[in-house]
């Protein structure tokens, strides 16, 4: 009998755990090199929006800017390694076909995200003195639904 409720409460942990899933900065996305001049003419990427995991129930991600419901994946959907961004402000933007979200992890372990800022319930993050090193996104939906959306990148001399 101890060893049937030792089963149980192993078992029940272990669905608490894989149920608590979050986005996981240690994990990668696809990308690459970016520079601030490259940036300059802009980037689109095309992404699924939405993910398994509830942002709210993601008690270590803290966002600096918004906070808000949103699913999201553990991997990140995109990882850059950014340089030359000196002197310059990141805009990052979402269009899609559903209520999408942001979600960003800067090289600082800095946590941003957005919901409707793009305006047609799109999101938009503006960094205005964005840093070289490495750049984790993820483009969530609001409700948990999924749809085709596009990532959109652009630098602005400040």
């Amino acid at each position: 009998m101890i060893k049937t409720f030792a089963l149980s409460v192993l078992a029940c942990v272990g669905f608490a755990t894989a149920a608590a899933a979050c986005p996981d900065y240690g994990l990668s996305g696809a990308g690459g090199d970016l520079s601030g001049s490259q940036l300059r003419r802009g980037v689109a990427y095309d992404v699924t929006a939405g993910g398994e995991n509830r942002l709210d129930d993601c008690r270590r991600i803290r966002p600096v800017t918004d906070t808000g419901p949103g699913y999201f994946t553990d991997q990140p959907d995109f990882t850059f390694s950014l340089r030359g961004m000196a002197g310059n402000q990141l805009v990052i933007a979402v269009q899609s076909r559903c209520d999408a979200a942001l979600l960003i992890n800067t090289g600082s372990a800095t946590w941003y995200y957005d919901d409707d800022d793009n305006g047609n319930q799109d999101p938009k993050i503006v960094l205005t003195r964005p840093a070289d090193g490495w750049l984790d996104i993820w483009v969530g939906t609001y409700d948990g639904q999924y749809c085709d959306a596009v990532l959109q990148m652009q630098t602005f001399r400040r």
